[in-house]
């Protein structure tokens, strides 16, 4: 059982590279999509998410599903499962739940093949930076972060080709007892054939999921407890699609993630997570 709640979550946070799409149906921006029915489609290619913390390994990304079904009101979306409260043209509101992502960097994953796109030693401090940071920790002399399910409300504005979005999540298992809002902007935008959808945003993450995700207990370092305060951290991404027939499109993905608000964790070897994914999409 252990092991079918792992690879479920492990493809849902490779299904992150499918927000763009999946948003696009939750904020009502895609109105032709086909209720009653499985909506699935595999990127392959090579891509990356890079992992930011001290003894923390890259996650490569080679194959990604996208699984939809779409219901009067349920839906099922790339592991974030909803319902939709209110839908109008411009204004929709649901009710959702997935997977909280932060655990993703504490996934122990050593495959055949290693993506690196950055060297651990590409970030050089001043020698009195050194003395003045917090001791480093790895990731591997720390305690199992468990998996928890959050919860809440998400909301979309769509205004032409741009989508505005608010969510506000708690989590609902009791692993970390926090909660977690974000704040989007994203544009629908296609310049001849080349489809692109950019997307700016910000997370706002309690102290209780930092402290328990990035912090210290005094067992695991056999020193005082270091604990994380609350954060604001945006990111930026962009996604593209270039048709190749009715069922295939080149596919490529780009994001950052910024942070440089949690510098009071020892756990960060760099301040940013990269996400970066290049191949072919084909619709079953």
């Amino acid at each position: 059982m252990k092991l079918i709640v792992k690879t479920f979550a492990l493809i849902c946070i490779y299904c992150q590279l499918s927000v763009a799409s999946a948003t696009e149906q939750q904020s009502g921006y895609d109105k032709n999509i086909a209720t009653q029915q499985w909506h699935i489609s595999l990127n392959t290619g090579l891509g990356v998410i890079t992992n930011p913390l001290h003894g923390g390994d890259n996650l490569p990304v080679v194959l990604i599903p996208e699984v939809a079904f779409y219901g009067e009101k349920f839906f099922f979306d790339n592991g974030r499962l909803g319902y939709t409260l209110e839908e109008s043209s411009r204004h929709i509101f649901n009710l959702i739940t997935e997977l909280n992502p932060e655990t993703r960097f504490f996934v122990k994953w050593h495959p055949t093949n290693v993506f690196a796109l950055a060297s651990k030693n590409s970030v050089v401090f001043e020698q009195n930076q050194l003395e003045n940071q917090q001791p480093r920790v790895k990731i591997t002399d720390l305690d199992k972060r468990k998996w928890a399910l959050d919860a809440g409300l998400s909301y979309h504005y769509v205004k032409d080709k741009h989508v505005f979005s608010l969510q506000v999540l708690t989590d609902i298992t009791g692993v970390y007892d926090g909660n977690r809002a974000a704040v989007q902007w994203q544009m629908h935008e296609t310049i001849g054939r080349l489809k692109l959808k950019p997307s700016l945003g910000v997370w706002y993450k309690s102290a209780s999921l930092n402290t328990y995700f990035y912090g210290v207990s005094e067992q695991e370092h056999n020193s005082a407890a270091i604990e994380v305060g609350r954060s604001w951290q945006p990111y930026a991404k962009i996604d593209g699609r270039w048709p190749l027939g009715n069922n295939n499109s080149l596919r490529f993905h780009v994001a950052y993630y910024d942070y440089s608000a949690l510098n009071e964790s020892p756990l960060f070897e760099k301040k940013y997570s990269i996400t970066a994914f290049i191949g072919f999409n084909h619709i079953f």
